[in-house]
């Protein structure tokens, strides 16, 4: 099987007609020890169905049919969706019925073909990245584990601890599905166009909920809610979601929180306890 290296991919693109779109955020790999390097961080074998956002010309894709049962590629570009099956039958050659393809917006995605993928191992659009991820742990119950490539700055932000300063929504959402660390750093070269950033590796492994007597809408909206605000103490911040920051004094001393903590000061659990203090205090009360 061969790689696509950066003649290969500029030659694909151009016998198509194709050229990276900044709109869709495109910026195709074209360094084959960058997406081998990808699969062996995913921890890929043979018994893993994969799928792949964003396939693009093929660079990963092609890695992955290396080493992987199968790939589902999900691309919302017509014109690279129409010339994927073909580079495949090229470069990798009985390895095209591994192959799954499907057309359309992955954020729209709500079933895919074949056996239920185990893992996600994607170069995100940058534009795209964190819905991507979010939407597609809380669809596809059946993913164990992902490694997305993203920019630098959005690795940082998914991986991050309370009390980072690049902590937020994306990193305490994320928590609710996953452990999430920025595994590797990928230097602006391996790409053409070459984008302006670094971008960086997040290895994401499935892990349970914090709670199950609480949703996930729920704590997601008080999440939400402490972010909005991320300056002022929760028992302000959390006024229009408890309703009342008089209630939403009384629900964080229930949680065992103090009520001028900051959201960002929090982890996922925590705000799980806020959600189910707040429920109880309300049930109390009917």
């Amino acid at each position: 099987m061969r790689l696509l290296g950066a003649a290969a991919v500029r030659e694909l693109a151009a016998a198509a007609g194709i050229r990276p779109s900044r709109q869709l955020g495109q910026n195709f790999v074209i360094d084959a020890n960058t997406v081998r390097r990808i699969v062996a961080l995913a921890g890929v074998g043979p018994d893993d169905v994969v799928v792949e956002v964003g396939p693009g010309l093929g660079s990963l894709t092609l890695a992955l049919l290396e080493r992987a049962g199968s790939v589902t590629a999900i691309e919302a570009d017509p014109a690279l969706a129409e010339l994927l099956p073909s580079t495949v039958a090229r470069f990798a050659p009985g390895r095209e019925g591994a192959l799954r393809l499907v057309t359309g917006d992955a954020l729209r995605v709500t079933s895919l073909p074949g056996p239920p993928p185990d893992a996600l191992v994607a170069n995100l659009p940058y534009n795209v990245s964190t819905p991507v991820i979010l939407e597609f742990l809380a669809r596809f119950t059946s993913l164990r584990r992902a490694l997305v490539m993203v920019q630098m700055e959005v690795a940082q932000r998914l991986a991050a601890g309370p009390g980072s300063k690049v902590y937020g929504v994306p990193s305490v959402k994320v928590a609710w599905f996953a452990r999430a660390r920025v595994a590797a750093s990928v230097g602006p070269s391996v790409f053409w166009p070459v984008p302006r950033v670094e971008s960086g590796l997040v290895l994401l492994e499935r892990r349970d909920p914090p709670a199950g007597d609480v949703s996930r809408e729920d704590v997601f909206a008080c999440i939400d809610a402490a972010f909005a605000q991320r300056r002022k103490g929760l028992r302000a911040a959390l006024a229009a979601w408890a309703p009342g920051a008089d209630f939403a004094g009384q629900i964080l001393r229930a949680a065992g929180i103090d009520p001028r903590t900051r959201g960002e000061a929090l982890d996922v659990a925590a705000f799980a306890d806020i959600v189910r203090a707040r429920d109880q205090l309300t049930a109390g009360g009917a």
